[in-house]
């Protein structure tokens, strides 16, 4: 697993040149990078080390952050910052690497989830230098993410678990204990 966290910091600073991030161009294609080596990272890991369930919770985690931020930028019509849409809010690519990233951390801990956070955050910071996102946007999407991660991801062989629940006329968590 350690070994994992300078290898995913590694890709990420190797796959992403300095003098390509001189441009607006070149820090989006580094966003698009790093958020794809972190989401990769946290449906990969699992399913390498035979655990299906951490493949599976990492899937909903980043799937239900992709889903409430595109929601949200068709709820709210946000001008991006370079003019291009109406689809600046929440940065969706945030979202997403935040909720690979707090998915790590929650199923294996410190080790593995530090190195994560740090390349999600550098896609955020990417973002705005990229002009496709505010401030704000990113910091929606770093919410949205972590929100995700925390609450559809368990640590692995944990004896108490929180699963979140939504319903038509209401939603509510449920807490599950094994003795």
């Amino acid at each position: 697993m350690r070994r994992l966290s300078g290898v995913l910091l590694g890709v990420v600073l190797s796959l992403c040149p300095g003098h390509a991030m001189a441009s607006p161009h070149g820090w989006s294609q580094a966003s698009d990078i790093a958020r794809t080596v972190v989401v990769a990272s946290a449906l990969g890991l699992p399913a390498v080390n035979g655990d299906w369930n951490g493949t599976l919770q990492a899937g909903e985690s980043v799937g239900a952050a992709f889903l409430i931020s595109e929601g949200l930028k068709q709820a709210i019509p946000e001008m991006r910052p370079d003019g291009s849409n109406r689809h600046g809010f929440p940065s969706a690519h945030t979202a997403t690497a935040f909720a690979a990233a707090a998915s790590l951390q929650n199923r294996y801990g410190w080790q593995v989830g530090v190195p994560a956070q740090l390349v999600a955050a550098f896609v955020g910071v990417a973002r705005v230098e990229s002009k496709k996102h505010h401030w704000h946007d990113v910091a929606a999407g770093m919410l949205i993410g972590e929100a995700s991660g925390f609450l559809l991801t368990s640590r692995k062989d944990d004896s108490i678990r929180i699963f979140p629940w939504a319903a038509h006329d209401g939603a509510g968590a449920s807490l599950a204990l094994r003795f």
